[in-house]
């Protein structure tokens, strides 16, 4: 019997690195939302493990032990084909990778292949949270979820077409003990109130990821001309960022804008939650 799954793409509203272990891995402060575009995902029990992949983004995504979904199917003892359309653009900051190992674990736990203690983090920082795919508060190295209460945030989401390595990223940042976001994160009630509070937050990966990047500073230039924006801002490690706006309808208008300048871009007007 196959199974169909939507793996939907992470956004960091902040990301905050506030530290570095002796391990090496750095600790994080992030408030991640999820959007109503994702990849799609079918499993079909078989002998032999196999991945497939087709859609708008499929070309030089790995098909073997060096996909996310490979690793979090051979992880649980699950064999069979996978077929995944790449919707989301890879190498971006929007967590297509980590969503569709978390969707991968999800719908194999809800068919008796549970998920060991531990394995979703190593995986990636991102794994964790992306099996929860609500509005919530990362800490530690990740493995620290909290669910958080949000407005639905009207929001165009927009990347340049490159690639951006999240390990050249934190090597060029100059400082890894920054402060944290507030402790208490105030409840709003429109998009309007969010977008306030979350102008004094930061992600701190912005700065050296435009260093890596810089068509990402033209992106939030863009952004930032477009009519009722609220917020804009860069995910994750890049190069996708993301402007917040009071009402769909503004999100979906902005969309037309930055298309009509910029045609080459990737970009799709969406809410966030």
């Amino acid at each position: 019997m196959t199974v169909e799954a939507f793996a939907p793409a992470k956004i960091n509203l902040t990301l905050h690195v506030t530290g570095q272990r002796d391990d090496g891995y750095h600790l994080l402060d992030s408030l991640v939302v999820f959007a109503e575009i994702g990849d799609r995902i079918w499993l079909t029990p078989g002998d032999v493990l196999s991945l497939d992949i087709s859609g708008e983004f499929a070309a030089g995504v790995p098909t073997d032990n060096r996909n996310l979904i490979w690793r979090a199917a051979e992880g649980v003892g699950w064999s069979g084909q996978v077929a995944l359309e790449k919707n989301l653009p890879h190498g971006a900051g929007i967590g297509g990778g980590s969503s569709d190992a978390a969707t991968v674990l999800k719908s194999l736990a809800a068919q008796g292949f549970p998920t060991a203690d531990g394995f979703s983090l190593s995986l990636g920082a991102d794994v964790p949270v992306c099996m929860s795919a609500l509005a919530s508060r990362m800490r530690g190295i990740g493995e620290q979820v909290t669910p958080v209460a949000l407005p639905k945030l009207p929001a165009l989401l927009v990347n340049p077409g490159v690639q951006v390595p999240t390990g050249a990223v934190f090597s060029t940042m100059e400082t890894r003990d920054n402060p944290p976001m507030p402790s208490i994160i105030p409840d709003f009630s429109t998009p309007q109130d969010c977008a306030i509070w979350l102008s004094e937050q930061r992600n701190d990966l912005q700065v050296p990821a435009i260093g890596a990047a810089p068509q990402i500073k033209q992106v939030l230039s863009a952004l930032d001309s477009t009519r009722d924006v609220l917020l804009t801002r860069m995910s994750g490690s890049g190069a996708t960022c993301f402007a917040l706006y009071p009402t769909l309808k503004a999100a979906h208008f902005a969309a037309y804008e930055i298309a009509d300048g910029y045609a080459d871009w990737w970009s799709y007007a969406t809410e966030l939650s």
